[in-house]
């Protein structure tokens, strides 16, 4: 049995789901099996809450929030760390995000002199989008605004990542939709 409590970092300390507590026992399976190739930098991988999202009847998604402390070590692995644990959970697409703390307008009642750029919603939104995506490149975005004033906005990809990840665009709108609540269609260009 392994510890779980050193792999998932919880901002309140609370016990960690039966989700997380599968995810982290997937991760050690990768840090210890022999035929990873990315056993040292899994020692620095921290998990800080796993949900499920249902993409469509029979599809899933996982979402993964690292720390941000811990996110240029996952974000170095990813496309191989993404890899392993799909192989781990059949028939579910992982995503990984960083937790990013977002400051609204009243900062200064929390201490912060100046709001820094990067905690605004519209940043931490677009670093979210570019956090779904992984290791693909966004080439282009596009803002749609219907006749009964909806949005939606339009992602289009790198064709060359096509055969990679073109199964999995519903599955990137469906978390993206979830984390923001913004109608989003991704494309390849």
């Amino acid at each position: 049995m392994i510890n779980v409590n050193t792999r998932v970092v919880k901002k309140d300390g609370s016990a960690p789901t039966s989700l997380e507590h599968d995810v982290a026992k997937a991760l050690h399976e990768i840090e210890t099996g022999n035929t990873s190739d990315i056993k040292a930098e899994m020692q620095h991988v921290k998990i800080g809450a796993v949900k499920e999202v249902d993409v469509s009847s029979t599809k899933a998604a996982i979402i993964i929030f690292v720390p941000f402390r811990s996110w240029a070590t996952v974000q170095r692995i990813q496309t191989r760390l993404t890899r392993e644990l799909e192989k781990k959970f059949q028939k579910k697409h992982v995503v990984f995000v960083a937790q990013r703390t977002m400051l609204n307008l009243d900062h200064k009642r929390k201490g912060v002199a100046v709001r820094p750029f990067s905690r605004t919603l519209t940043r931490v939104y677009e670093a979210m989008l570019e956090d779904i995506v992984g290791s693909t490149d966004i080439v282009g975005k596009r803002v749609r605004v219907g006749v009964d004033g909806s949005k939606l906005l339009k992602i289009y990809l790198d064709p060359k990542d096509r055969d990679q990840c073109e199964d999995k665009l519903k599955t990137y709108a469906a978390v993206y939709k979830k984390l923001t609540n913004r109608e989003t269609v991704f494309l390849f260009e």
